[in-house]
C-alpha cells in the first residue's frame, strides 16, 4: 500500500489534477467519518477520485486505505466504506484501465479483503442501500463487475420490476 507520506502522490492524478491533497483525506477516515449529507472527507474523495464513472491513478493507490479504515472496525463504518471501492473497481472495468503495476498488488489485494469485512460488518442493522453496496463489494471482490453494478441499481422497487420480467420470461 502506498503510505501517505509518500511523494509518488504528487505524482498520481485526481478529477482536479495532481493528487497531492489526497492523503490528508485518507488521514481522517482512521476515524470512519460518516459519508451523509456531502459531509468531509467523503465529499472531495468521492468528486475527486470517483468523479462522474471516471476514475484516476489516485483512486487505486486511495482505495486500500479506505479499505484499511473499514477494517479498523466493520461495525462502526458507513455504506461509502464498501460502495466506494466497489464503484471504483466498476469502473475501471468499464473503462478497461490498468491499475498502475506499483499499485497493482495493494489494490487487488485489497479488494480481495471485502467479502471478510462484509461478514465481519454483517451483524449490523443495515437498510437496504447499505446491504446493496456490501453485497456489490462481495461482487467486485470475486471479479463480477456487471453484477456489482446491477445490485447497486437494485432498489425494493427495481428489484420488484425486474422479478416481475423474470416470472414473465
Amino acid at each position: 500500500m502506498l503510505e501517505l507520506d509518500n511523494p509518488r502522490w504528487s505524482e498520481l492524478q485526481h478529477a482536479y489534477g495532481g493528487a497531492a491533497d489526497i492523503p490528508a483525506l485518507l488521514e481522517q477516515l482512521r476515524t470512519l467519518p460518516p459519508s451523509g449529507n456531502n459531509e468531509e472527507p467523503w465529499h472531495s474523495i468521492w468528486s475527486s477520485l470517483a468523479h462522474q464513472g471516471d476514475v484516476y491513478s489516485a483512486s487505486f493507490a486511495a482505495v486500500p486505505h479506505v479499505i484499511k479504515a473499514l477494517a479498523s472496525a466493520p461495525l462502526k463504518a458507513d455504506f461509502s466504506y464498501f460502495q466506494f471501492p466497489a464503484w471504483v473497481e466498476i469502473c475501471r472495468t468499464k473503462k478497461h484501465l490498468s491499475v498502475p503495476e506499483d499499485l497493482a498488488p495493494a489494490y487487488f489485494n485489497a479488494l480481495s479483503r471485502l467479502p471478510e469485512l462484509v461478514a465481519a460488518a454483517s451483524t449490523c442493522n443495515w437498510d437496504e442501500g447499505h446491504l446493496r453496496c456490501a453485497l456489490a463489494a462481495i461482487a467486485v471482490a470475486k471479479g463480477q463487475t456487471a453484477i456489482a453494478e446491477a445490485v447497486l441499481e437494485l432498489s425494493p422497487e427495481v428489484a420488484e420490476e425486474f422479478m416481475g420480467w423474470c416470472h414473465a420470461r
